[in-house]
């Protein structure tokens, strides 16, 4: 969120709690507004083995083993313009390596879920 008086961008985790923060001078081109929001995960991977790495994102389990398995972020939300919190629109996203991480939407009648993860190297992940 974006504090009104000093500008500075502020992360939050549920209500109340809040993780930290990026000073307003951090973001020059991005002094009033902003068009795009961008946030992932990566593993590195070097294949100095010759193969996949065995690094796990998030729990470990694939994104489509869904809540209580596969990791995942709830309730994601921006500002508009006018500072209202809205629940994040039209969202688009991919994983670069499917069979070894993936990356699964869904929308229930508690909000959207982004789950995430996998195990890295396995058997159909060279």
């Amino acid at each position: 969120m974006k504090d009104p008086k000093g500008g500075n961008w502020w992360l939050d985790y549920g209500p109340g709690i809040t993780l930290g923060y990026w000073p307003s001078s951090l973001f020059t081109n991005l002094k009033d507004n902003a068009d795009k929001i961008e946030f992932g995960g990566e593993i590195v991977n070097k294949k100095s083995t010759g193969s996949h790495t065995s690094t796990q994102m998030g729990s470990g389990h694939y994104a489509e083993e869904g809540f209580g398995k596969a990791s995942y972020v709830a309730d994601m939300q921006v500002l508009d313009s006018d500072s209202n919190v809205m629940v994040s629109p039209n969202l688009k996203y991919f994983a670069t390596s499917p069979n070894c991480y993936s990356i699964h939407e869904e929308n229930d009648q508690d909000g959207k879920y982004l789950y995430y993860g996998g195990p890295g190297r396995n058997e159909k992940c060279s």
